[in-house]
This record gives structure tokens, sequence and C-alpha cells, in this order.
């Protein structure tokens, strides 16, 4: 009630919608600041703790000598711009925004949409002409991997920001492309964040066909019961004829294929992405096992095998091969067979889908080495 009084807000007591926009850029860690005669860059960052140097960087060719009134400044905020919360479209979003408005030089497109017809984003980083794309979040369940990719993309702009020799070559001689929420829809449903209405009535039709799935925590697919991970044209008639035998034989919580390669949205703008971007690598995040696989078929091309040992020997995680019921259809099986490129399946953290979020941190140490190393093999050509 004090913070509504403070700003303006119709005082009830409540979270109302006012105050959620009130509240927006606190949680976006990125602070608009209008002009006001008078102000100088080092009043503005001392009243926002902020500092001159993370305005200068969110600010690029700013001159502090001619602040006009009524001129904007983006003002990070000193926060950790991917926080250690519940997963959800919504901080998605607010994510994305705030690494954009504090590193400018990072761009967000849409590459497509969901089911329920959310946008599919991206982050670019690099203006070189080799290009790598990193994905998370294929699966509903595995949510924890979205902000984990995120907190890469700030390591990486941040320290490409302050003029880091390492990060200076990646953006020089790559372009990266950042997919944190390859399954949007799907994710709100198991965190809860999926309004009531049509898809969320859906859903729980689709699970209680399959009471065996616990519901939401075992929910993979997408909003409409389609397993975005076994989409792909590589082996999709055999992972549906291994999927209908185990049962999965209409849209379920997991493991059904679809009625068609690429019949997902979701898949399919990823598909086109994919295939208009001719990546150098391609990197697909899930949940669990601390394993990477880096092979369809008994097949990897050439080069794979030695970035595949560099990522075990950064992260800890252990090569493997994917399990035969498990082998076909994907997103990494897709990129190898038909590009030819080197593409991993990295099963991140350790337990039962969804993983608690205490496992954020670890998770997100592998994937910054996983991604780190990924990202040197692609600028060095």
């Amino acid at each position: 009630m004090a913070l509504q009084r403070s700003r303006s807000i119709p005082v009830t007591g409540e979270v109302t919608q006012p105050l959620w926009y009130a509240l927006e850029p606190l949680l976006s860690s990125c602070y608009i600041h209008t002009l006001r005669r008078g102000d100088t860059l080092s009043g503005i960052a001392q009243s926002h703790s902020s500092s001159i140097e993370a305005i200068d960087i969110a600010n690029p060719g700013i001159d502090p000598l001619a602040l006009s009134p009524g001129g904007r400044l983006s003002i990070p905020l000193p926060f950790e711009p991917v926080p250690g919360i519940e997963w959800s479209t919504y901080f998605n979003s607010l994510v994305m925004r705030a690494l954009t408005c504090r590193y400018p030089f990072l761009r967000q497109a849409t590459f497509g949409r969901s089911v329920m017809g959310r946008p599919l984003r991206y982050l670019a980083f690099g203006e070189g002409e080799r290009t790598g794309i990193f994905t998370a979040a294929h699966h509903a369940n595995e949510w924890i991997t979205a902000p984990a990719l995120l907190r890469y993309v700030g390591s990486l702009a941040g320290a490409y920001a302050r003029g880091d020799q390492e990060a200076q070559n990646i953006y020089q001689n790559t372009r990266l492309y950042f997919i944190p929420l390859v399954n949007p829809d799907g994710v709100d449903l198991v965190m809860g964040a999926l309004d009531e209405g049509f898809y969320s009535e859906r859903a729980q039709e689709i699970a209680a066909s399959y009471p065996d799935v616990p519901f939401p925590n075992g929910w993979k697919a997408n909003i409409r019961g389609t397993d975005l991970n076994l989409q792909y044209p590589a082996g999709w008639d055999q992972a549906k004829e291994i999927k209908f035998a185990q049962g999965w034989v209409s849209p379920a919580p997991r493991d059904y294929v679809g009625a068609s390669p690429l019949s997902a949205s979701e898949s399919r703008a990823l598909y086109s992405l994919t295939r208009q971007l001719s990546p150098k690598l391609a990197l697909a995040l899930h949940t669990q096992g601390e394993v990477i696989y880096w092979q369809y078929q008994g097949y990897a091309p050439e080069d794979a095998e030695e970035v595949a040992g560099k990522l075990a020997a950064a992260s800890g995680y252990a090569l493997d091969t994917v399990p035969d019921e498990s082998s076909f259809a994907g997103y990494k099986d897709w990129v190898i067979d038909s590009l030819d490129t080197p593409a991993f399946t990295v099963e991140c953290g350790l337990g039962e889908s969804p993983l608690p979020l205490e496992q954020l941190g670890s998770i997100s140490t592998a994937v910054a080495a996983i991604c780190r190393e990924c990202a040197q093999y692609i600028a060095t050509g």
C-alpha cells in the first residue's frame, strides 16, 4: 500500500496491473530515465545506484556535456539481470529486454510464433560471418535451461563491453543466435503461468488420457501435446514407430511425434531459422543426466568428436550415446543428418525434471563452460 501511494496508484493492498507496471523497471533491472535540467551522469548514476560506466555502455555515443532535458537514458540497475527465479514467458521477455537495455549491441528479433501466437525470440551477438545457434527449453519441464543460457549471454556481452579480448574476437568473427525459450506455451503451463481458458483446459484433457504422467510437472510437449524434439525430418518415421509402440499414439504430455514432421509451429520455426543461418554449430540444452550427445546413428560430422571432448572436459559432463528409443527425429539429429554440421544435445543437471531452482547455479556454470567452448570453435573458422 505504501508503494501504491508513492506511485499514485489506487491503494488497494493488492498486486494490481498498475503495480506490476510500476515494478517492471526493478524486475527488468533497467530504468528509463527522462532527463531534467541540471542532470549529470554522476548524479543520475548515484540516484539509481548505477555507475557511469554502465550508463555509457547502455547509451553508446552519449555526450555527458550535452544532456538535453526531455531526452531518455537507459539506466542499468545494480541487480543480476538474470535472477534466480522460477521462469515464465513473462520473465523471459523482461530478462531479454534487460540484456538489450544493458548491452545495446545485442539484437533481439522474432523468428516465429508458438501455437498460442507468442513470439519466438532470439538474442544475436556478433557481426562476423560464422554463425552458431544455441537453444534451450525445447521441453516444457526443462525450463531451467532458459535462464542458464541467458546468464551466459549476459556474461559474454559484459565481457565484450569491458574489452575482454576473447569476447572481442568472438564478436568480430561470429554471429551467435541464442534462443532461450523454444516452447513458451508449455513452459507457462508447467509453471502455472498459463491463464485458464481453452488451451489450459485442452492440456488437462490431454493429460487425463495419460494418467501415469504427473500433471503439470511431467509435461514436456507444446501446448497441443506434440513433443517438439521428436518433430524433425531425421528418422521421423522410425521415431513414430517406436513411440507408438510405447503407447504415445495421440497428443500427449510427452513423446508424441505429431501428425507429421514439422507439424508444430515451434519446431517448424526453428527448422526454418536453422536452414536460413547454415550454422557452423548447433547446441540444444535439455535436462537431465549431465551427459552430452554428439552423434546421429553412429555418425558425427568432421570436428564433432574433438569439440565434444572439449565440452565434456570443460563442463565435467560425460559423453554418451543416445538410447535407441530416443535416437531419432530430434533437433540435433536433423542438424547432423541434413546439414552435416556438429550439433550437441546437453542434458543438464541431475534428478527428475523439472529440476529444482537450487540447481540453477551449477547448471549455469556448466552451460557457460559449454557455450564458451562452442563459441570459440565457431570463431576459429
